[in-house]
């Protein structure tokens, strides 16, 4: 009785659509309630560290005295708390895939300096 099964099982991957992508080439499209990842729009940024306090994952790294935001997507678990807790609104979830990477990399914004203008 279970060679029946298998038997079945295997003329239906062989002649069946494959239930996988090649992913870099093709893509799927995005499912619903995909959070994607964090980003960050730096301008509004205050740099007040609410967002590193709150990240369960230590996924994020706030330095106000060199105006950079960072975060570590390899860490990030896509919860949403650093969003949710964001002051300004600054941070969202982009319902994107990740890129492929072959080596593990942090992503850096800075806070650009105010112009002559703005002070």
């Amino acid at each position: 009785m279970g060679s029946f099964k298998l038997g079945k099982m295997t003329l239906r991957s062989l002649f069946g659509k494959p239930e996988t992508v090649l992913y870099p080439v093709q893509t799927r499209p995005m499912p619903e309630g995909l959070k994607g990842h964090v980003s960050n729009n730096i301008e509004e940024c205050i740099l007040c560290g609410i967002c590193q306090k709150r990240c369960p994952t230590e996924a994020i790294a706030v330095d106000k005295k060199s105006g950079t935001w960072t975060v570590d997507g390899f860490r990030c678990i896509q919860c949403g708390a650093c969003v949710r807790e964001c002051p300004k609104h600054s941070l969202t979830m982009e319902p994107t895939y990740t890129a492929p990477a072959l080596t593990k990399q942090t992503h850096t914004e800075t806070k650009p300096q105010p112009s002559e203008e703005e002070l």
